[in-house]
């Protein structure tokens, strides 16, 4: 995939993916490891010269962006009343706090030194799931995105949001998905695009491999 369109239909794929991620956590208290992996792996991927390395390359990117790159299809088709209608505001949501996060240089330069540091606390825990890596991620988020002016508010089970993994995963999820906004961003994606250009967003994702 190299055209910009392919490129930008990964993004929407993570960024879907993650948004759908935060549905569950909150609703059901968990989520599969398997698409959680990538999107957490994708915050240290910043020396890539490719957009599908970000997401585990070639021959892993189905896999590891299925689950969005679903979801994304039938949000900008014609299944959208399938998709679980908290999903679809949380990527929406997650786009509006992207732009709100690209207009504030101190604190994308504060989100690169955390992120850094991610790549150190790593070495000692291996996987980036491990339940200090992800207090450290859902740290990033707290210190930094929760206090922007806009807040993405999650709704759902408290028996779980109160749990704190669940929580920690949950805004580990939604800062992964702000990686995918701002990819989708750098690539020229814009929200209007989701309605005026349907038709070739829709072909890239269905040509995803």
């Amino acid at each position: 995939m190299s055209t910009q369109v392919n490129d930008q239909a990964i993004a929407l794929s993570a960024l879907f993916q993650a948004a759908e991620l935060v549905s569950q956590l909150a609703k059901n208290g968990n989520a599969p490891e398997a698409a959680l992996r990538p999107l957490l792996d994708s915050l240290l991927k910043t020396n890539v010269t490719s957009t599908d390395e970000i997401y585990g390359g070639n021959w892993q990117l189905f896999d590891n962006l299925q689950l969005g790159n679903a979801i994304c299809q039938k949000t900008i088709g014609k299944d959208k009343t399938s998709v679980n209608p908290d999903t679809i505001r949380y990527a929406l949501s997650i786009l509006h706090l992207e732009s709100k996060l690209a207009k504030q240089p101190q604190m994308l330069s504060a989100l690169g030194q955390r992120i850094s540091q991610l790549e150190r606390q790593k070495e000692h825990y291996e996987d980036m799931i491990h339940p200090n890596m992800l207090a450290a991620i859902s740290g990033i988020y707290q210190d930094n995105l929760s206090k922007l002016n806009f807040r993405i508010q999650v709704h759902g089970d408290s028996r779980y949001l109160q749990q704190s993994l669940v929580s920690d995963q949950v805004r580990a999820s939604l800062l992964a998905g702000v990686r995918a906004a701002m990819l989708w961003r750098q690539l020229g994606g814009r929200r209007w695009h989701l309605i005026f250009k349907r038709k070739p967003i829709l072909a890239a994702l269905n040509n995803f491999k």
